[in-house]
């Protein structure tokens, strides 16, 4: 197998250039939630080049698909790409503070960046399907499209529709985002369960308000009282989750609820009372029965809300998604293959760019321009140290991302690779754009892409091989969750709801002026 592994490995490297323009298309697509139209389209396509057989809109979701390719009786190996980016992030690939050609700065754009991440997990895994042809080696790829990773979205749905049943393993891989998380694995604290919902507010019987009042037969009287319709509905939703937010859930440990505002008013006259409004709302927390909780007052005040404005209400689910599950024995032997292939390190082109981003930004540009841990290992017990020291001990999870849906169907790996971050004067904080366009520059990011690549076909190929990783994680993955699949401490899917696309998720438009966003750039 070692033999395999290395061959992956040139693989890889001989491939580096056609992946890096891939990277670099998906990043300039730049196309956000639910609505990734063109990056799902085109790792469809470059899969079935590749020999893969693709179902397209798996789960019913229009964006998502799920790609095989068998190579005989053996085990079958699961990752995934994402590639949705965010909304108000549009940056190009250049030194200075600019939106993409053709677009303003409330565009999409990739941040983590979710471009390099499916990239390089399609790399690793298109090197472990040409080694197991070279050597003949049995087993079965599946590789998913996940969209919507930054609601939480389409793994949940997945997991829930069965399609993670068949695996033997599977490899989740991410950008360094946070200290002490880079090139390294998780180890005992994984990320935690995410909820997402959107509150929908309806004003549909707005003649009927304060009933009595007003003897004129005219509903939308101008010298009536108006009902205060669903925007003053989702103003008080807003504002009473804001002030309460601290008597939902006490402090004592690391959690978020974050708000954005999808639609509101949909009237175009001032008499007449907004009929819709909807807010949707991300918790991010330790555990199952705690998201329940908080969604329990959350619901409070959405009732509430809704009859002091004259309104109907409805809760619609965008995600729910599962805490993590450690397994020492596949996080071991996957930083042991990081081990092999070292931390990423950064040329004179990438650092030259970081160079012109200090000068841009009035700093005096370093002769090394990056954080030096982004080129440096971090054994996985040392980060589980690091990070434990950031929590109350009785937390158990971190954070949220839902790779966690993988842990609950086979033993998992979460691995991180350094990509580049600048490093800054004390007390100066580098903008978000900066580390946007380090992330669109193909020097700046190839290389995190290719040392991630590595990493994972060296341990698809262990998993593949009589090496011993499989028959200890899937060990471990049966004595964790009280005898696998379905056992005392298995978590099922949480997911009992269709793929959320109705929504006005914000995305690209065609017009008589030809394609902007859902914000015109003027």
């Amino acid at each position: 197998m070692e033999q395999a592994k290395t061959i992956a490995c040139e693989l890889v490297d001989a491939r580096m250039p056609e992946v890096s323009k891939w990277t670099r298309t998906i990043w300039d697509f730049g196309e956000t939630a639910w609505r990734e139209y063109k990056s799902c389209a085109f790792y469809v396509d470059l899969l079935r080049s590749e020999g893969f057989t693709v179902e397209e809109g798996s789960g019913g979701m229009p964006t998502a698909f799920c790609a095989t390719w068998d190579n005989g009786d053996g085990p079958t190996i699961g990752g995934y790409a994402e590639y949705d980016g965010i909304p108000g992030n549009c940056q190009a690939a250049e030194p200075v503070k600019k939106p993409r050609d053709g677009l303003g700065p409330h565009a999409g754009g990739h941040t983590d960046p979710h471009s390099a991440l499916g990239m390089g997990s399609l790399a690793g895994f298109l090197a472990t399907k040409a080694a197991m042809e070279r050597f003949n080696i049995p087993g079965r790829l599946k590789f998913f499209g996940e969209p919507a990773e930054k609601v939480r979205g389409s793994k949940p749905i997945h997991a829930a529709a069965g399609y993670y049943d068949d695996l033997d393993a599977a490899l989740s891989f991410h950008p360094f985002y946070m200290a002490p998380l880079c090139n390294t694995v998780r180890w005992d604290t994984h990320c935690g369960v995410g909820y997402g919902v959107i509150y929908e507010f309806t004003c549909d019987s707005p003649e009927t308000w304060m009933a009595g009042g007003t003897d004129s037969p005219i509903p939308a009287s101008h010298a009536a009282a108006r009902a205060p319709g669903a925007t003053d509905a989702m103003v008080m939703m807003y504002q009473s989750a804001k002030a309460l937010r601290e008597h939902v859930m006490a402090p004592g440990q690391s959690w978020s609820m974050n708000e954005t505002i999808i639609s509101h008013g949909q009237a175009t006259a001032d008499n007449i009372p907004a009929q819709i409004a909807q807010i949707q709302y991300f918790i991010r927390i330790s555990e199952i029965e705690e998201a329940e909780h908080v969604i329990r007052g959350l619901d409070h005040f959405a009732e509430n809300a809704a009859r002091m404005n004259h309104c109907a209400w409805k809760r619609h689910w965008v995600a729910k998604s599962r805490p993590g599950l450690a397994n020492h024995a596949l996080s071991a032997a996957t930083y042991a293959n990081l081990e092999a292939v070292g931390a990423p390190t950064w040329g004179d082109e990438a650092k030259a760019f970081g160079r012109a981003i200090q000068a841009e930004l009035g700093l005096t540009p370093m002769y090394d321009p990056f954080l030096p841990m982004i080129s440096e290992l971090t054994p996985p017990e040392q980060a589980e140290t690091a990070l434990r020291q950031m929590l109350p001990p009785t937390q158990r999870h971190f954070t949220s991302d839902d790779y966690t849906e993988f842990c609950w169907h086979a033993p998992t790996v979460r691995l991180y690779i350094g990509r580049p971050a600048l490093a800054a004067p004390q007390g100066f904080s580098n903008p978000a754009w900066a580390m946007n366009a380090l992330g669109g520059h193909s020097a700046c990011i190839d290389p995190m892409v290719e040392t991630a690549a590595k990493v994972i076909a060296m341990t698809a190929l262990d998993l593949l091989g009589d090496t011993g990783v499989l028959e200890a994680a899937q060990a471990e993955f049966k004595d964790r969750t009280g005898g696998g699949i379905g056992g005392e401490s298995w978590i099922a899917p949480l997911c009992d709801y269709e793929p959320p696309l109705q929504f006005r998720w914000p995305e690209y438009v065609t017009t008589a002026r030809g394609e902007d966003w859902v914000i015109p750039r003027n």
